[in-house]
């Protein structure tokens, strides 16, 4: 998609973030897309790099979230390299795509002068289609390897984007000072469970791949798989945390470990920066909207109220339309198939209180309501019952925009 207009909703710029000693990347343009743009990136990590990765759950899959779950099975998390595409997700291409995406691999390995095993792979686009691996073959001898323009990088794996995402953070592992940077793109084919997006995060830290998976998995859940823009889950999804080991901290065997508290907190949130700045660009997006639930049967009851309201068209295009609908909300939660006490359910539009223990409230304002529904960034909470179960999602309007946009996706 050429020249989309920039998201109201997007940051006032790209953030500096630190470098990541060990890492290096090269920018280039195989030329998946017709107009000129870049739509290729390649990333050397330092000898003794360990990886870890999450993927989609959605049963399709693709060529190269295929090969990142073999390689770092069969290399215990020995990554030296990263290659991405962005403009054809080969995905739903069987062994030809397997294929493709090996030999694209082979090419960047030699370039790199590693080995293809240690290497992995993202791919975002269109699916259905087999990656042209010439292409990539013939742009990878033309991309200089040089300390990594985060900006650019991230520039280079958009899609349906409007805004290049990333995101930093210095912590401490014990006495020694570390470093995070991530990049990410995605702004449709988003839901829970990951989401039509690929995010990259790199840290000097010294962690072993199992801390790593342990990491990455807990933090996942309360960022990329707290996000939604349509509800559609994607074949490529993927997040790769990689930790070089150049900064000078002490061995850590244990995930629970203390030391680990201020990284991890650290994680957490570049983490989220990332996933909120991707529902900031979902596909036509004008409302960034936060959803709370609390009082359900268990937290994972919680998490599918909250995905059920977050993924509602008629609650979707209320809040598009600046309709404080606090019905369509209590539908959405009714229709949740999860434990709830009719006569318990709340509604409140931040601090405005719509309805109460099952009914419209009191002190129920719909001016005030109103005028609460022309801001940018809106935050909807709901009670619905007496447990301690609790989660909060994200998510943003459907708008006349996101039909125009996915009408003319290949187009």
């Amino acid at each position: 998609m050429k020249g989309l207009p920039v998201s109201p909703l997007a940051p006032s710029g790209f953030p500096d973030l630190p470098d990541i000693a060990g890492v290096e990347a090269a920018i280039g343009r195989a030329g998946f897309y017709k107009h000129e743009r870049p739509d290729l990136l390649l990333i050397r990590c330092i000898k003794g790099t360990r990886a870890a990765g999450v993927f989609t759950s959605n049963a399709v899959g693709s060529a190269p979230t295929d090969w990142c779950k073999q390689a770092l099975s069969a290399t215990r998390g020995a990554a030296r390299g990263l290659l991405i595409n962005a403009g054809c997700a080969n995905s739903f291409t069987g062994p030809a795509g397997d294929a493709a995406c090996k030999r694209s691999l082979e090419a960047a390995a030699e370039k790199l002068s590693v080995e293809t095993r240690e290497m992995l792979s993202a791919s975002t686009g269109v699916i259905g289609v087999v990656l042209d691996d010439s292409k990539i073959a013939a742009a990878l001898p033309k991309m200089e390897m040089a300390p990594v323009r985060w900006p650019e990088a991230a520039a280079a794996i958009m899609t349906t984007d409007t805004f290049p995402k990333g995101s930093g953070a210095t912590c401490k592992i014990g006495d020694a000072d570390v470093r995070i940077a991530g990049i990410a793109k995605g702004s449709g084919m988003i839901a829970p469970d990951m989401a039509t997006m690929l995010a990259f995060v790199f840290t000097d830290a010294a962690l072993s791949a199992p801390i790593l998976k342990t990491l990455l998995r807990q933090e996942n859940e309360t960022s990329f798989n707290s996000i939604t823009v349509d509800g559609d889950r994607s074949t490529n999804d993927c997040v790769l945390l990689f930790a070089t080991g150049q900064a000078n901290v002490a061995p850590i065997a244990d995930a629970k470990d203390e030391r680990l508290n201020d990284f991890r907190a650290a994680l957490s949130r570049v983490l989220a920066d990332l996933a909120i700045q991707i529902v900031r660009d979902g596909e036509g997006a004008t409302k960034l909207v936060t959803v709370n639930v609390e009082g359900a049967a268990n937290d994972a009851s919680a998490k599918a109220i909250a995905r059920t309201i977050c993924e509602s068209p008629l609650v979707k295009t209320a809040i598009a339309g600046e309709d404080a609908n606090w019905g369509r909300i209590v539908m959405a939660i009714g229709r949740s198939d999860q434990p709830v006490k009719r006569d318990m359910i709340g509604v409140r539009f931040g601090d405005l209180v719509a309805a109460r223990n099952g009914m419209i409230s009191e002190e129920y304002d719909e001016a005030a309501m109103s005028a609460y529904m022309k801001a940018a960034e809106l935050e909807i909470s709901v009670t619905v019952g007496p447990g301690g179960g609790r989660a909060r999602m994200f998510t943003c309007d459907l708008t006349k925009r996101y039909v125009e946009i996915n009408g003319d996706y290949r187009s």
